[in-house]
């Protein structure tokens, strides 16, 4: 039964797709259980071009973008949207349509209704979501009193719309599979960023949601004294102070006991643990966290096993690889404890080159024995034990 509604979605985007007049964009992404897509994301979308209407086909290898234009009844919609894709976006003028195909292959559907227009144009710059002029930017001090983003800042303000580009689609789909109660005035949708800092990605995760129409309420957590006063006085004079705030805290002490969604961007070291940790312990239903520097398992690796010291002989491919075993690690003991989780590329920031992220709803899985073992030989096999499992007392 399941094929045959999965099969009638397909038909019904395939409808929209064809229609070259309304058509704004579609994005693929995400992965099926033992499926392998031909690229990470695909971007399509219509173009003008001297001989008429064309179908823009673009993927990214992770250094470059690659684009194939094809006549509209010759691009391979049909064959893209089957070819193992967990999610697929469309984007017409009059609304959207949003579909995920959960692990049973099951479609999960979530559809708005607001209008938007066709850019056709061929060589366009990338659509940005936050406004340089938006009184935030101007107050955090990414963009001047011009409304223009600082030089020195450009690279934040790019990280900082990419976050948004990945909470939203995230957001949708979480909320429409029931793992997220749709956000209302009465029970707003509550985020809290641990290790917020200078609250950049607080405060335009906030303004963002509520500028599309999502009651949210949100909590910046920062041990420093000065950070909290100095984010807090910015929500007041913007007039915002009712639905976010600040806390001088440690994450893992802070007296915030529960939110819907978790996000830490690039919080150093352990410190990505106690946020992890957070999420876990709070029962957390969606997690965005790019983790930063991973001294922990890297001091542990001592005793490695052959033939790894292939490997490890070299300093800076020790460090790597004592990265991806961190980060493998985290993710497991978060998919044992609930969560559907999977990495995903995001930019680097100005203190770290990494370019990963966690993301992790909370499914309710049962914990499987097979994934059990495969955690339990790694740390046998490495001999170390994360931070994370400790903060857990796993």
């Amino acid at each position: 039964m399941s094929d045959q509604n999965l099969e009638a979605t397909f038909t019904e985007f395939e409808t929209l797709f064809s229609n070259t007049d309304s058509l704004v964009r579609v994005v693929l992404s995400g992965r099926r259980r033992n499926m392998q897509t031909p690229n990470e994301r695909i971007d399509i979308r219509p173009v003008a071009l001297k001989d008429g209407i064309a179908i823009q086909v673009s993927h990214s290898d992770g250094r470059q973008m690659t684009s194939k234009n094809y006549a509209p009844t010759e691009a391979p919609f049909a064959e893209l949207i089957r070819s193992g894709y967990a999610n697929v976006l469309l984007e017409h003028t009059e609304g959207s349509l949003a579909l995920r195909i959960t692990k049973k292959g099951e479609p999960l559907i979530h559809r708005e209704n607001t209008k938007r227009e066709q850019d056709l144009s061929h060589d366009r710059t990338k659509s940005r979501l936050l406004d340089a002029a938006d009184p935030f930017l101007i107050a955090v001090g990414i963009s001047d009193a011009k409304g223009h983003v600082k030089p020195s800042k450009m690279d934040k303000y790019k990280q900082v719309e990419e976050f948004l580009r990945l909470l939203m689609p995230t957001l949708t789909s979480a909320i429409s599979a029931g793992h997220i109660h749709p956000p209302t005035d009465s029970k707003p949708l509550t985020i809290v960023d641990l290790g917020c800092g200078h609250a950049y990605l607080t405060f335009a995760a906030h303004q963002y949601l509520r500028g599309q129409g999502v009651a949210v309420k949100v909590v910046g957590i920062d041990v420093r004294t000065a950070a909290r006063d100095r984010n807090n006085e910015i929500a007041r004079q913007l007039g915002i102070q009712e639905t976010i705030e600040f806390r001088a805290e440690e994450i893992a002490d802070t007296t915030l006991k529960h939110a819907d969604i978790s996000i830490a961007l690039h919080a150093c070291d352990t410190a990505t643990d106690d946020a992890i940790a957070w999420t876990i312990n709070s029962d957390a239903k969606l997690a965005l966290i790019a983790p930063c520097c991973h001294h922990d398992i890297q001091a542990q690796m001592n005793e490695i096993p052959e033939p790894w010291s292939l490997l490890t002989r070299n300093g800076i491919m020790k460090e790597r690889l004592g990265d991806l075993l961190t980060d493998a690690l985290r993710m497991q003991i978060m998919k044992l404890r609930g969560y559907r989780v999977e990495a995903i590329e995001f930019v680097g920031g100005e203190h770290t080159p990494r370019n990963l992220m966690i993301r992790a709803v909370k499914t309710g899985a049962a914990p499987d024995a097979a994934e059990e073992r495969k955690y339990d030989e790694m740390l046998a096999l490495w001999k170390v034990k994360p931070a994370l499992a400790s903060l857990l007392n796993r």
